[in-house]
């Protein structure tokens, strides 16, 4: 069988289609652009955006079309409605290809709290849920052909999935639909646990065995949720559906203990806010108690293989490519192995948007997920306004920004209060600068990394000495760090050295209540960081230590050397592909530690946490910076900081914050929080005027004071993703030899070889074995070809087979594929038919 996804095809050819009813996606076309005069504006381009709750997507399209909304921060993914909107003069749409449904299982166990039973404790129960589902019956029945099913670990849209072709069929295969090799191991091992079978009802210490689904019910996974849940009745299971909102199904599944047993599956959802170019960390992230702080990432207990082979993978501990392939390869059938979480498909997302409205979307995440939404979202005739954007929740999670918020619709709102240092570009995921200027990253010798973008320089030398004046340790007692000279690590080497250059300008920004920004706020999320994995601090928190062991796992040391211009040098072992990328991880965060102290007092008091993890922990409030109970514990701990004029961290931000910019600094924040009645102080392109908790409203405005002309990023154009026409015979007899051509083309104009960074061709037989694979040969004016001699054909036997190809562009980091089945059949039998 063929390669069962589509990829990233707005205009694909039907010889492209290789999954039965996906869906080609012609692009409606934009109207022209209009001069607009932007003068001396800076920052955003329109004066207020009003994100208001709206969760049914049904009435999306017609709510635009009337003006009511603008733009959609959710994706449409019903066939029906997307047909309207493409009918529709009064809306436009934006695709995206990053969103996947999955199935998260509660591996607590064997038994809950209650003492009843958990069966996804056990590793091959959940393993027996991918034989279970048909995921092709997901993509084709629920999703309506808006989706690719998808088996594993790593997204079928990303530039890993290309690399790892061969070895993702195999794994893919491995595990099609088998329901009776699925009961047959459910039942082995639901006796194992001591359950045994009565009237067709598992039951264990008598009782039922009750699985709780809990099912979100704004969106597709309802139907998602009821299909898994048929499937579990007719394995033998009592079913309870838990039917919940984003707001409650979170506070359930990602909140609470799990081994409360609150519930056992949970219809889950998920979008690369960025095109991924590197999926090595996705296992650390999806499968480990490493990758979020949350009580249900600190149950999950992958085996010490997995462990080891996700971290290495998330450390970047390879020494090569090839090394690199086989841990990844490794990695994914381990995923399979343990599974607790059901990849189910990824989604093409229409995002809908007013005719009139621009905005550049990025290719994975769309505009919800995008980085340059805010710095590029306009009216198409004028500049201001007014833009409304429809939202399926907002406030989900309380927002701060240590242990807040990672819902999807939060985080899209929080971009837009924040100035990154360097903002990925939207079609290849590689970072570009916009606070930093310029980056130098040395290598050691052998180290497989390179750069794209001309900002960044890589130099390979043979040995990396850290400093012994850089910070590499932390001292809770003293509040500051140690040097490595300090610590005793005199001598210490590292793989790597990012240097990061930033603007001149860098310390002359305002955040939003007019607080100068300083060296302080650097400092700060280094300090908290370090403070909240240490047992003697009243900040630790035992959900940010395996995250943290990670980091610091592959930490060396960093250091600034210089603050005008601001400058800073980071040392670690970890690595990723592409340098660009390695620069944006070692690029700190910058928080406003005025902001940052009220929290602190707060948490150290016991009255609220940075996380949900310790909330509950210490029973205290996840910390809010702007809704709900935590305001007024905010409120207090302001009056105590300007009565003893509190820095946090004394002996570290001292330095940088005297006396006078200490009240300065508090005067500020009462002011701000008098008139916006919230403490959520950013310093990005808009501002958060106001909070309507009830409503389920947030209203942002342009701030004015921000640095850079609002024509910035707007030369953004649509992304130029090849199509591909591959051509070739129907039937090949035996002894002939057989050639393939693929026409790729952007817009109707032919692909320059130049622009194309892969071209690879997989062989299928009959049984969906990769029988050969090698590289596709150019020929010029966008055209390539596979050819194959008469001996690779008679080692394919007779009967059908597949010739699938895969190409990568240069300038779409996301891979597209086309297929193109024939027939082996006996000499003379062509011409004889």
């Amino acid at each position: 069988m063929p390669l069962q996804a589509v990829f990233a095809m707005c205009r694909a050819p039907a010889a492209a289609l290789l999954l039965a009813g996906a869906t080609a996606f012609p692009a409606k076309a934009e109207a022209p652009g209009v001069g607009l005069d932007l003068g001396d504006r800076r920052g955003g381009l329109v004066d207020e955006i009003v994100f208001a709750t709206e969760g049914d997507v049904a009435r999306i399209a017609g709510l635009i079309a009337d003006g009511s909304f603008q733009l959609s921060a959710q994706g449409i993914t019903d066939q029906t409605i997307y047909q309207r909107i493409r009918e529709s003069a009064a809306v436009d749409y934006d695709l995206s290809f990053g969103s996947s449904i999955e199935l998260t299982l509660n591996p607590v166990g064997p038994e809950f709290g209650d003492g009843s039973l958990n069966p996804f404790h056990v590793p091959a129960i959940r393993e027996a849920l991918n034989w279970l589902v048909d995921r092709r019956h997901v993509a084709e029945e629920i999703f309506g052909g808006l989706a690719r099913p998808r088996t594993l670990a790593i997204g079928t849209a990303v530039p890993d999935f290309a690399r790892l072709a061969a070895e993702a069929r195999a794994i893919e295969l491995r595990y099609l639909p088998d329901r009776a090799r699925a009961l047959a191991v459910i039942e082995t091992e639901m006796e194992a646990l001591g359950a045994e079978r009565r009237g067709g009802l598992w039951h264990h210490n008598g009782q039922p065995v009750i699985l709780r689904v809990l099912i979100r019910s704004d969106d597709v996974r309802r139907q998602v949720g009821d299909y898994i849940a048929n499937l579990m009745e007719d394995a033998g299971f009592r079913t309870e559906r838990l039917y919940r909102g984003a707001e409650e199904a979170s506070r359930i599944w990602i909140a609470s203990d799990p081994a409360a047993g609150q519930w056992h599956i949970y219809t889950g959802a998920w979008v690369s806010i960025l095109v991924r170019r590197d999926s090595s960390d996705d296992f650390d992230f999806y499968f480990t108690p490493r990758g979020r702080a949350d009580p249900l990432w600190q149950a999950y207990e992958p085996s010490p293989e997995f462990d080891e082979v996700a971290s290495r993978l998330s450390r970047g501990d390879f020494s090569d490519l090839e090394e690199r392939s086989a841990l990844m390869a490794r990695a994914l059938e381990l995923a399979m192995e343990d599974s607790v979480r059901i990849w189910l498909v990824d989604q093409s997302q229409i995002v809908p948007r007013a005719a009139g409205v621009q905005v550049a979307a990025d290719l994975a995440g769309g505009v919800r997920g995008s980085q340059i939404w805010p710095l590029t979202l306009r009216l198409q005739d004028r500049v201001g306004g007014q833009i409304r954007v429809a939202t399926p929740s907002v406030l989900t999670e309380p927002w701060n920004p240590i242990a807040g918020t990672n819902w999807l619709f939060d985080r899209m709102v929080l971009r837009a209060l924040s100035d990154a240092p360097l903002l990925p570009d939207p079609y290849t995921g590689l970072h570009r600068p916009q606070r930093a200027r310029d980056a130098r990253l040395t290598v050691r010798e052998g180290t497989p990394v390179s750069a794209t973008l001309d900002w960044v320089s890589v130099d390979v030398v043979e040995e990396i000495a850290v400093p012994d004046d850089a910070w590499i340790a932390w001292d809770e007692a003293e509040g500051r760090f140690l040097t490595v000279a300090e610590a005793g690590e005199s001598g210490l080497t590292a793989r790597t050295r990012a240097t990061i250059r930033y603007g001149d300008a860098f310390f002359a920004r305002q955040w939003h209540d007019g607080s100068p920004v300083s060296p302080a706020d650097v400092l700060i999320s280094w300090a908290l960081s370090f403070s909240r994995a240490d047992p003697d601090s009243p900040l630790f928190d035992p959900g940010h230590v395996p995250s943290f062991e990670v980091f610091q796992r592959q930490f060396r040391g960093w250091r600034i050397l210089s603050t005008d211009p601001f400058e800073l040098e980071v040392y670690s072992d970890q690595i990723s592909l592409d340098a660009e990328t390695m620069v944006a991880q070692r690029a700190p965060n910058v928080l406003p530690w005025h902001v940052m102290a009220l929290a602190i007092l707060a948490e150290e008091g016991g009255e609220l946490a940075f996380s949900s993890a310790k909330a509950d922990r210490i029973g205290a409030e996840w910390l809010s910076l702007v809704a709900g109970p935590s305001l007024p514990v905010l409120d207090r701990m302001l009056g105590r900081a300007q009565d003893e004029g509190f820095v946090p961290f004394p002996a570290l931000l001292g330095p940088h914050a005297d006396a006078d910019e200490v009240a300065e600094r508090y005067d500020a924040i009462a002011s701000w929080r008098m008139q916006r009645r919230h403490f959520q102080i950013g310093d990005g392109p808009y501002y958060l005027h106001s909070v309507h908790p009830v409503e389920g409203a947030l209203v942002l405005r342009h701030f004015d004071r921000f640095p850079d002309p609002s024509d910035r990023w707007l030369g953004l154009s649509d992304p130029p993703i090849p199509d591909l026409d591959l051509a070739g015979p129907l039937i090949v007899e035996q002894g002939q030899s057989a050639r393939f051509t693929i026409d790729a083309t952007v817009g109707g104009a032919p692909v320059a070889q130049a622009d194309i960074e892969a071209a690879r061709f997989l062989l299928f037989d009959g049984d969906g074995t990769l029988t050969l694979s090698g590289a596709a040969i150019p020929l010029g004016s966008g055209r390539w070809e596979v050819g194959l001699t008469a001996a690779q054909i008679r080692d394919l036997g007779l009967g059908p087979n597949s010739m699938e190809v895969v190409f990568t562009s240069r300038h779409v980091a996301m891979p597209v594929f086309a297929s193109q089945p024939f027939a082996t059949v006996p000499a003379g039998a062509a011409a004889w038919r």
